[in-house]
């Protein structure tokens, strides 16, 4: 099976348990489409897990890009002292961050923008169109509006023939005032489709860190399966 997450945001726990429910295994692949870093208590511990893992697949976010400025200007102002740049970024997120090591640094610098497949596209925020609403070739796309648009949560920007766009960034309940997934059909009569051919879009992003729910897509079958943290949100 083939899974996406978005925005888990240090919630290394809410992850394990999610894949525990969905029992994830060696046979299956997940993407991760950014913004596993910051807010929560434990972005190191979730990127060691993530880079160990082959069949597990992660995209940056604006967050991760964020962190890779701050690297990029910290490596310039200290001159290549690689210890106090280390100590720089032990101090950039909660939690964890005293933990921050150069593997994990490197994995960030190597993660890709996007992943586009043969029935649709992973990116964190956004894609750029044209005038009629199909998207453009994501290679030549500036980063900036990959990570940080908000372009794809209105209505009627994407055309109803491009390739599903799967995405996060925003929270859903930002959109529908609810902590689901949201499936953009192209046609009102395949609202209830199981193949990801028939929607044009989906929104992936529950607001972990927020809500205490992340929440996944099963591509196979489209799919939406959650798990919930206790005593920390209003099940919507």
């Amino acid at each position: 099976m083939i899974y996406c997450i978005s925005d888990i945001h240090g919630e290394y726990d809410l992850l394990c348990r999610l894949l525990e429910r969905i029992r994830f295994s060696a046979a299956d692949e997940l993407y991760v489409l950014g913004d596993m870093t910051d807010k929560g208590p434990q972005t190191v511990k979730l990127c060691d897990f993530l880079r160990k893992e082959s069949n597990i697949h992660c995209i940056a976010g604006n967050h991760e890009y964020d962190f890779l400025k701050k690297y990029h200007s910290a490596m310039k102002t200290e001159k290549i002292d690689f210890d106090k740049v280390l100590d720089i970024l032990k101090q950039y997120f909660p939690g964890d961050g005293n933990k921050m090591s150069w593997e994990i640094i490197d994995w960030l610098e190597r993660l890709p923008f996007f992943i586009e497949k043969e029935n649709f596209i992973c990116v964190h925020a956004g894609v750029a169109l044209s005038k009629e609403g199909n998207i453009l070739p994501l290679s030549e796309t500036p980063v900036n509006k990959i990570v940080y648009s908000r372009r794809l949560t209105e209505n009627d920007i994407l055309s109803l023939e491009s390739k599903c766009v799967i995405f996060g960034h925003t929270p859903v309940s930002n959109i529908s005032g609810k902590n689901r997934i949201l499936f953009y059909p192209r046609r009102e009569d395949l609202q209830d489709s199981r193949k990801i051919k028939d929607y044009y879009k989906i929104h992936i992003d529950t607001g972990a860190y927020f809500t205490g729910i992340l929440g996944c897509l099963r591509i196979d079958d489209c799919k939406d399966i959650y798990f919930f943290e206790d005593n920390k949100f209003d099940k919507n």
